[in-house]
């Protein structure tokens, strides 16, 4: 088996330094049925607004039901694909089962996962943080994950046809002040994901992809007004994302069948910086990690915009409405 891992990794590796050169074909997702969660605002409905437009049958996840009807509603006089809105709580998997159980009757199989819906909570050092909110983080953001796998992989294996869309962040990659147990949890996903993906490969299920997303900061009403600390005070080198320009380079991602999207493209060099530069010198990769420092404070409309960061919730445990 560890000979199988080693090659497996290698396989990816040398995938992705191919498609360097020679960009993979994209994929025709018509027809495909996507399910996404935490779909009712932000990054997620750009995502499922983006694939239906490429012709997918839209699946949408979210925990806030009025939310989650009034995006289906605007999907549905937009595009012109089928579009199923169904009230869910990623983080309870006996809720998970039972949509995804309703979700295959109504709809069919899901060919295309995106586990996008997230929740972080700011303002507390991990000591002081309620441990309520430490265990809704970990069971949104790690283990919903798990429940979602486990309820529409099965078919997938049966088909040997699929995609698993991991939306994490870049506090995946690097540590942030007052938000360890986010970082953890993202972390987590990620190494899930990827662990998976060399499950299928050994099970020479190559039918199934996976994509892995870490994106720095979104000009989502959230992150309104974050400021970070970048390289020599250059904005550009860890911009704040707009939304739509990531979710539409999430969605070329999948049909191109990337394994790992980092944006910005400056990511790739702070991953560098913090795993080559460690073992030198350990004020090294602390570079990294002040890089991304963040400075936010909590504004009247809830969202973060620096200082000292107040509970709040990325996209509000993903489950929908029907």
């Amino acid at each position: 088996i560890s000979f199988c891992l080693i090659v497996g990794a290698v396989f990816y590796f040398f995938e992705a330094f191919v498609r360097l050169f020679i960009p993979h074909c994209k994929k025709d997702v018509e027809g495909e049925i996507v399910l996404v969660t935490g779909a009712a605002n932000g990054i997620g409905k750009l995502i499922a607004k983006e694939l239906g437009h490429h012709g997918a049958t839209l699946v949408l996840w979210d925990i806030n039901s009025d939310a989650l009807d009034k995006t289906a509603k605007e999907l549905k006089q937009v595009l012109d694909v089928r579009v199923y809105a169904y009230t869910c709580d990623c983080s309870r998997r006996s809720e998970v089962y039972k949509v995804a159980e309703l979700v295959k009757r109504e709809v069919g199989d899901v060919s295309i996962l995106v586990n996008n819906a997230g929740m972080v909570t700011g303002k507390y050092t991990f000591v002081e943080a309620p441990d309520n909110l430490v265990d809704r983080t970990l069971r949104v953001n790690v283990a919903a994950h798990f429940w979602t796998y486990k309820a529409l992989l099965p078919a997938m294996l049966q088909r040997n046809h699929g995609h698993l869309v991991c939306v994490a962040c870049h506090g995946a990659l690097f540590a942030m002040n007052a938000l360890a147990d986010y970082c953890a949890s993202k972390s987590a996903a990620v190494s899930f994901a990827e662990s998976v993906a060399l499950e299928l490969l050994v099970l020479k299920k190559e039918g199934i992809k996976t994509t892995i997303v870490c994106p720095y900061l979104l000009n989502t009403k959230m992150f309104r007004g974050c400021q970070t600390k970048n390289l020599c005070s250059l904005p550009s080198f860890l911009p704040i994302l707009d939304q739509r320009y990531v979710a539409k380079q999430i969605v070329d991602a999948i049909l191109q069948e990337k394994m790992y999207l980092l944006l910005p493209s400056s990511l790739h060099f702070l991953v560098a910086l913090k795993r080559y530069f460690r073992p030198l010198n350990s004020h090294a990769c602390q570079t990294g990690h002040h890089l991304c420092e963040l400075h936010w404070w909590h504004g009247s409309d809830g969202s973060l915009q620096g200082g000292s960061c107040t509970h709040y919730q990325l996209q509000k445990a993903s489950a929908p409405t029907k």
